[in-house]
């Protein structure tokens, strides 16, 4: 943490224009040494950049001046507007890495450096983790609406009310001999389930993992049935291969696919039947019983009689005029005409949503829920106890739960993780 970093910060090249971020208490030094002088404070300037080493010409290039703690990371910052060639980027990186108390960035470096230094919490540095591996609109909003800090300002005001419900039960403990002061307030336990309340309905909503996997949809049957057909339709590609031949289909084949702005991940399976003798497509079956097991919602183009719980009845390849009908059925379909398609398309989505966070709402992950969790479970505990004592204690544990969530305690291992998911340059 103390040495300086850099890194190319914008995309691969070759690109027009190439961001270099250098980000410690070099940074104004190196820049100073390459460019022959430091611009005005955060105004670009054009500056010929040369190799210390050597003086050699390296590029013409916009230079920023990023003085500290007003910047992305809290630290020093400089950055280089290059031409995007390889060359380019190469020498000038070359230049740097031989300027003392200069590094390589590693994988998260510079988001770590805004975490560590105050300018972001650990719930917004999730956030910004989503939104750069997004594909999706809703996983956009989303995700950007966590890393705008839309749930650290909410932990903040619940941290406050913790606080000043621990101040209550402390000035019982302190000072319970003197007469101003006879026992927690009348309202003290409906305090802590008000709170515990909007910690709830945090906890109801739809979690951020269905948003960030996608919503899983398998195609399931018999052989022959139409799947692979209808799997190509849904995902727009020839991905799996058709043919008349039973068991042409010998693994789960996925493909993630988005609808409307919402992900899908649709996964075509074998053929399931009780009678086969080849032992590779037994082992296709069975691992298509898992998938099937596994996902959100399964498309059943078999018998009804046959149909998994819970899974949708489709009635496939309607444009034959020698298929046997499927009565009952949810949707009925064509992939060669697309008949139906469109239908069974928007009742996924429809479906999907349901299950997801409102366009621009932020989710909890798996990890802000459990600590959310455990924070709602001690105000409940504290709202019941008698003893101010043990009050006392469960308001310290949501306290403890709070700070965990925004990245005030937690453990190095968890924080190399995290930021283990962002791309070298960020």
């Amino acid at each position: 943490m103390n040495d300086t970093i850099f890194a190319l910060s914008s995309g691969p090249a070759p690109a027009g224009i190439a961001v270099v971020r250098i980000s410690g208490s070099q940074a104004g030094a190196a820049l100073t040494a390459l460019a022959s002088g430091l611009p005005p404070p955060r105004q670009a300037r054009a500056r010929t950049l040369r190799d210390p080493a050597d003086g050699n010409l390296l590029d013409r290039a916009l230079v920023l001046w990023l003085p500290g703690p007003g910047t992305a990371t809290g630290e020093d910052t400089a950055e280089l507007h290059l031409h995007g060639g390889r060359a380019v980027i190469a020498a000038v990186e070359a230049a740097l890495s031989r300027l003392p108390g200069l590094r390589r960035a590693e994988a998260g470096a510079f988001t770590r450096r805004a975490f560590a230094n105050g300018r972001i919490d650990l719930a917004e540095a999730e956030g910004l983790a989503d939104l750069l591996a997004a594909e999706t609109e809703l996983q956009r909003r989303s995700a950007l609406a966590m890393a705008s800090g839309e749930l650290s300002r909410v932990v903040e005001a619940w941290r406050d009310q913790v606080l000043a419900l621990s101040a209550a039960v402390e000035a019982v403990l302190d000072f319970a001999d003197e007469d101003d002061v006879a026992g927690l307030p009348a309202d003290f336990a409906a305090n802590c389930g008000e709170l515990a309340l909007d910690m709830e309905a945090w906890l109801r909503r739809p979690r951020a993992e269905v948003l960030r996997e996608g919503f899983r949809v398998v195609v399931a049957g018999p052989p022959n049935a139409g799947k692979s057909t209808l799997f190509n339709a849904l995902v727009e590609s020839d991905a799996a291969i058709a043919t008349p031949i039973p068991g042409t289909t010998r693994d789960v084949l996925t493909r993630p696919v988005a609808l409307d702005g919402a992900p899908f991940v649709f996964a075509d399976t074998a053929g399931l039947r009780a009678d086969s003798d080849d032992p590779v497509e037994r082992i296709g079956i069975d691992r298509a019983r898992a998938a099937s097991s596994a996902a959100d919602l399964v498309l059943w183009l078999g018998q009804e009689s046959e149909r998994p719980p819970g899974a949708w009845q489709i009635d496939p390849q309607c444009d034959r005029p020698d298929r046997e009908r499927i009565g009952c059925s949810r949707h009925t379909v064509s992939a060669v005409t697309g008949e139906g398609l469109d239908a069974l398309r928007g009742d996924l989505v429809a479906t999907a949503r349901k299950v997801m966070p409102a366009p621009g709402e932020a989710a909890l992950g798996q990890r802000q829920h459990r600590l959310l969790d455990e924070c709602n479970d001690a105000l409940r505990e504290a709202s019941r106890a008698d003893d101010s004592l043990l009050v006392a204690e469960h308001l310290r544990l949501a306290r403890l739960a709070l700070d965990r969530l925004v990245g005030r305690s937690g453990t190095e291992d968890m924080l190399d993780a995290l930021f283990g998911r962002f791309c070298i340059g960020k």
